[in-house]
This record gives structure tokens, sequence and C-alpha cells, in this order.
């Protein structure tokens, strides 16, 4: 019953604030016409005081009277009806508010609600969370504030709170488990991924300190690999990042989750290898020099970047010298990728193509090549 008291209660008050403005906005037009016919009246007034005063003739005082006149009688007339027009105008509106629209209410609410659903306090929705996250975690988080060292109940908060994006929560919680329930490759792991996260994606010092304790716990540990590989390509060390990550293809699973990611740094480290170390055959045109090949390895990386980007170009006007060196072609083509430069990427692809025609054996592996860097390849030869 008292729920019921609160929704007729609830209607009622919505009704009025939404009553309000039709009613008012007779009342205005109403008040706006007697305010017009009071200041033509004062003006009716001030004319008979000019006239007596000799201010103006009486043929004048006559034609100002006249149209004075017209204008009063015109506001008069339109007060009666201005005053009810609001009234009908408004009446359609009024009657929705009052009736139709709590009676649509109400049918939704039967036909969509449980009016005889018992209340939930928030205790009762803690004893049977069903679903609900939010409940859930609370529920563990209650928990683990009235007993701190259950390492069991971390260790289920902890990989929620990385779900949710909960990053400095989920670090805590691990370290509590590894403290708790001691080491095990895989609670170091996910602690490493969880600072990596924690750095925007950059392995860390501690990630990889981390993620090197959960290799030495099981050497085929994916995740673990996979960090360690990403720390090489972040520190510059294409070659051998490319290494570690083809070896870590080598070791999963042809449908494993990571392959994706796996065989992108792959690809990534391939091209930037390629243009810091020369490619299989050193002879060919555009490709570096030992000299600078040494001096990229003892660059920072964005020095090592700089100089990567003037190889580059370099071979790119080599190309356009002698554009017979089909090795440059690929290497050209990756390094724009790699450079986050695809408008050129497909321009070396199109003049590639010029030289090496799409029916040939070398024109297919440049758009074999394409299609594996995400390329179009409907390109136009030029």
């Amino acid at each position: 019953m008292l729920f019921w008291i609160l929704v007729a209660v609830l209607t009622a008050i919505v009704g009025a604030v939404l009553l309000y403005p039709l009613l008012r906005g007779a009342k205005v037009a109403e008040d706006g016409h007697a305010g017009e016919a009071a200041v033509y009246r004062d003006q009716l007034r001030e004319l008979d005081r000019d006239l007596a005063g000799g201010l103006i003739s009486p043929e004048e005082a006559g034609y100002a009277r006249a149209e004075i006149g017209r204008r009063l009688l015109a506001v008069s007339n339109a007060g009666p009806s201005a005053a009810k027009q609001p009234a009908g105008g408004y009446r359609f509106s009024q009657a929705f508010i009052i009736i139709l629209l709590p009676l649509v209410g109400l049918c939704l609410y039967l036909a969509k609600g449980n009016p005889g659903l018992p209340s939930q306090p928030l205790e009762a929705r803690l004893e049977h969370p069903g679903n609900d996250l939010a409940i859930s975690i609370v529920k563990v988080e209650r928990h683990l504030a009235q007993h701190p060292d259950d390492g069991k109940g971390w260790e289920v908060l902890a990989p929620i709170y990385f779900k949710t994006n909960r990053i400095g929560d989920a670090e805590l919680a691990y370290r509590n488990v590894i403290r708790l329930l001691g080491t095990s490759a895989e609670r170091l792991g996910s602690l490493g991924e969880v600072l990596v996260m924690k750095a925007d994606g950059v392995v860390t010092a501690e990630a990889r300190s981390t993620m090197q304790q959960s290799l030495a716990l099981d050497a085929d540990n994916p995740r673990a690999l996979f960090y360690l590989a990403l720390a090489l390509e972040q520190d510059g060390k294409a070659a051998e990042a490319k290494t570690a990550f083809e070896a870590l293809a080598k070791r999963s699973p042809a449908d494993a989750p990571w392959m994706a990611a796996v065989n992108d740094h792959i690809a990534k480290n391939g091209s930037t290898a390629d243009m810091a170390q020369g490619s299989a055959n050193p002879n060919a045109p555009g490709n570096p020099t030992a000299e600078q090949i040494a001096a990229a390895n003892a660059m920072n990386n964005g020095d090592r970047l700089q100089m990567i980007r003037g190889m580059v170009e370099s071979l790119d006007a080599k190309l356009n010298e002698d554009p017979r060196n089909f090795e440059g072609w690929m290497r050209l083509i990756r390094s724009y990728v790699v450079l986050n430069d695809k408008d050129r990427a497909v321009e070396a692809l199109k003049r590639g193509l010029k030289t090496f025609p799409a029916g040939g054996g070398e024109g297919q592996q440049l758009l074999a090549l394409a299609k594996e860097l995400g390329l179009p390849t409907e390109v136009t030869q030029q």
C-alpha cells in the first residue's frame, strides 16, 4: 500500500509541474492585454491635457483621439477571446497530463515491472549477488577488509580489478597474492603484465625482472616470453626482438590468441632490422654500409629512428635511379609501413609494380607483401 501511495504522490507532483506553464500562459496573456488597455487610456487623458493647455489644435486632437480609441477598442475586443483561447488550445495537453500520462505510465509498469517484488537492501544483494559484477566485487572487498590475510580472496579479486581497468588496485592485489600464497610463474606473469599496463605499455625494468622470474619457473610461459621480446623491441634491438618473437611463434599453437600480435611484431621488427642491419645481399643498391650499421647500433632509440628515416629516403632516391633493385622495393615498402607512412608505402608499391608487373613472379611477391602488411593491393601501375 505504501508503494502505491508514493506512486500517486509522485504522479501528482509531476502533473502539477507540467501543468503550471500551461495555466500560467493564459494568465500572462490576459495580463498583457489589460496592460495595453491601461496605456491607451493614459494616452487619452494626456491628450485632453495637451488640448486644454493649447499644445495641439482641436482638429489634431480629434485625429489622435480617434486613432487611440481604435487601438483601445481592438485591445478590449481581443481581451476576452485571448483569455479564453489558451484554455481551449491547451485542453488536450492538460487532459493528456492529468489522465493519459499517468495511465500510460501505470500500464507500462504493470507490463514490464514487478510490483510484488520484495525490497532488496544491500546486505541481501551481497548474500546473493547473482551475475552482478559490481556487487560481487563489493562482497569480496568487504570480506578482505575483515580478513586481509586471505590470499585466495586476493587471488579472486586481482584479475577482476585488471579486467575492469583498476590497474593500481590490481597491482596491490597481485602483490598480496604473492606475499601470502608464494610465487608461481602465473602470478609473477600477471603482476608483470599489470606493471606494463601501469606504464602505458612500456616494459619497465621492474616488469622485465618480474617476467624473468616467471620465465625461470616456467620456461614456456608465453606471456613472459612475449613481454621480454617486447622489451628488446622497445630497446631498439630489432633483430633480437624478431628472433625472440619467432621463437615464441614456434612454441605456440597456430590458433593461440596471442599469435596475431606476435606475427605483427615479427613483421615490424623484420623491417626495422633489415634497415638497420642490411639485407641478405649486402651488395644490393641502397643497403647500409658496415659503418652505418655500427653507428645505428650505438645510437639511442630516437637517433636510431632518425637515421633509419634518412636511410629510407636515400633508398627511395636510389630506386628512382635504379628501379631494377627488387630487394630494394621490398625493403622500401616494409620500411614505410614501419614508419607509419602507409601513403608512401602504397606509392612505393605502385612504382615497384611499374618495374615488376603483377603478372610476373617479382610482382606477385610485391603484392603478397602488401597484403601481409595490410596495404591495398588494388593499385594501378603507373
